[in-house]
């Protein structure tokens, strides 16, 4: 089959590779049919090399028609179409039960202290084969998969793997009152699926963040009040606090993560781990670790007393240094986290529909071949030609 895969720093390719294969009887191979590119899968691109060997299979959002199952396989057959998560969760252990299959006990990576398995991330996360390819190989046949009907057109169904939930968690952990106010720090796909989210579930005020004009105006369209980071920079917070009464909002969704812009010194210290040698990278990022923590720290300006900062962006730093007086000082509530996928799938579903309110069919900015995925990272990655979301198409 063709796959895109790792083979270096800023360098991926499209390459033949074996077809996966059912190795448990509770497997099933899913042909792909949509396979979306995330924001978090640039840090592969660009900093996590450490973890991630030449030749891994990339890619967390796929989805597609059911090919073969496994011989205990019973709730699905052969022409099913189905959504894959991208948290690798059993559906039964204590952390399953318990709606956090991001932490599922049965996948995860103990040798690094890790939480789930993950489809297409690094050592960090059990190294599993990705979903930017032709098949994909999936286990937990009758516990991982979204069975999604026929008809509509993949982009209905196919941010079930990773946007829509993502998102919705971030609104839901970010606990924004009914009619109240919250910045979304970041208008990529998270953050802009994040504003959409919270302009549906009753907030009064969505206030959008980022530098990037194609967002900024995507943003705008949905009713979001955009602040353009290039024209209020060090005065953002004063900003924020002008539109709520000179609080701050009541909540906070770091949308950013460690791609924060402004921070040159931790960016040049992420390029340099990058550089070397894989074990004695791993030994620098997990001892000596740090991030751009200027969207964070932005965060923590914005928020009213007492609100809610909830963090979907990424961060990979071990040794990040924070203003913990600043945060109890203002009675900050912090939640964070991995999407538990599954756990959010009952509240989403019945909102993709013909109505589409969360505007989930226009959503892809691109849909391209998969053959073009090394030329989509680099278009995403420089932030060109209005890519916001992209799909690639086995």
């Amino acid at each position: 089959m063709r796959a895109l895969t790792w083979q270096g720093k800023r360098d991926v390719r499209v390459e033949t590779v074996p077809d996966p294969r059912i190795e448990e009887p509770t497997d099933i191979i899913v042909r792909i049919t949509s396979t979306g590119i995330c924001g978090s899968d640039l840090h592969l691109y660009e900093l996590l090399g450490p973890y991630l060997d030449p030749g891994d299979i990339l890619g967390h959002e796929p989805m597609g028609i059911v090919e073969e199952v496994g011989a205990q396989v019973t709730s699905l057959a052969p022409g099913d179409r189905v959504v894959v998560p991208f948290n690798v969760s059993c559906g039964h252990c204590y952390m399953c039960d318990r709606g956090l299959q991001s932490q599922c006990e049965t996948t995860q990576v103990r040798e690094h202290g890790t939480g789930a398995s993950l489809f297409g991330y690094t050592k960090l996360y059990g190294q599993v084969p990705g979903g930017q390819a032709e098949l994909l190989r999936v286990p937990f046949g009758d516990s991982l998969p979204i069975k999604v009907p026929h008809g509509p057109a993949d982009d209905r169904f196919v941010y079930l793997s990773d946007v829509l939930p993502t998102a919705w968690q971030a609104v839901e952990y970010a606990a924004i009152p009914p009619g109240g106010t919250v910045t979304v720090l970041g208008l990529g796909p998270i953050g802009a699926m994040a504003a959409r989210i919270a302009r549906h579930r009753g907030a009064k005020l969505v206030v959008g963040v980022d530098l990037v004009p194609e967002r900024l105006a995507r943003a705008t369209a949905d009713g979001v009040t955009c602040l353009d980071l290039r024209r209020h920079g060090k005065d953002l917070g004063d900003a924020v606090r002008d539109l709520t009464h000179g609080r701050g909002t009541d909540a906070v969704i770091d949308a950013v993560g460690m791609e924060a812009h402004g921070a040159p010194v931790a960016k040049a210290a992420h390029g340099a781990v990058g550089l070397l040698p894989d074990a004695l990278g791993q030994r620098l990022m997990e001892t000596a670790g740090f991030d751009r923590l200027t969207a964070f720290r932005a965060a923590i300006d914005l928020v009213r007393r007492g609100g809610t900062i909830s963090v979907s962006g990424v961060y990979g730093g071990a040794a990040d240094p924070l203003p913990m007086l600043t945060m109890f000082d203002k009675q900050i509530q912090l939640r964070m986290g991995q999407a538990n996928v599954k756990r959010w799938v009952d509240d989403i579903l019945p909102l993709l529909t013909d109505e589409d309110p969360l505007g989930v069919d226009e959503f892809a900015t691109h849909r391209l071949p998969l053959e073009e995925g090394p030329q989509a990272y680099k278009t995403f990655q420089d932030k060109q030609d209005g890519m916001i979301k992209t799909l690639l198409i086995p």
